[in-house]
């Protein structure tokens, strides 16, 4: 309730519009934000999520969540990352699906670092392994909206599979346009098991 009504003060002060499809009604899945290109990115997930009554995780790197920021950071639905150990994650997230956990993961498989060669498989791992669906969530710097647009379920074929979500992201510019990465799995073109 607290929630929904300060991402509703928000998005009535904020230059930016919240825009969002529906959602599956299961109360689970995978919300892939980008194109991240800023860490105001986190602020409007956050509102979106929050207005919307969403139950949400995020990953963060661990750094997040060291001293005074770390209690912050678990309150906000943040779950650390240890970076040397991609396989680990995937797995630990995997295990709290599978053992009844449910939350909408926010996942941003670009950094803000700059452009990269490729998105990160994690989020797609993780929803083939867990049958969970993908919302793709999306910042438009162009038209100043935020939101969640369509959701898919991955088939197994990792080509197609991006080619509907680079089709999605194609129109959509981040904060910092220069720092996108199109969406484009490393995988892409191998055998289906990512």
């Amino acid at each position: 309730m607290i929630r929904r009504a300060l991402a509703r003060a928000y998005w009535t002060v904020s230059p930016w519009t919240h825009r969002s499809q529906p959602i599956p009604p299961d109360g689970t899945g995978i919300l892939v934000g980008a194109p991240h290109t800023s860490n105001w990115d986190f602020v409007l997930m956050l509102a979106v999520t929050w207005e919307l009554g969403l139950h949400s995780r995020f990953l963060g790197k661990r750094s997040l969540f060291a001293g005074p920021m770390g209690p912050l950071m678990r309150a906000l639905g943040g779950i650390p990352v240890d970076r040397t150990n991609p396989v680990g994650l995937v797995d630990e997230v995997v295990a709290r699906v599978r053992a009844g956990e449910r939350f909408y993961l926010v996942v941003t498989p670009e950094g803000t670092r700059g452009k990269a060669e490729y998105w990160k498989s994690g989020f797609y791992r993780i929803a083939r392994d867990t049958g969970l669906p993908i919302t793709l969530g999306y910042v438009d710097r162009r038209t100043m909206t935020a939101g969640l647009g369509p959701t898919l379920r991955p088939s197994g074929d990792v080509a197609a599979d991006m080619d509907r979500i680079r089709a999605f992201y194609a129109d959509k510019s981040g904060i910092h346009p220069q720092d996108g990465t199109e969406p484009r799995l490393r995988e892409e073109g191998q055998h289906p098991s990512v």
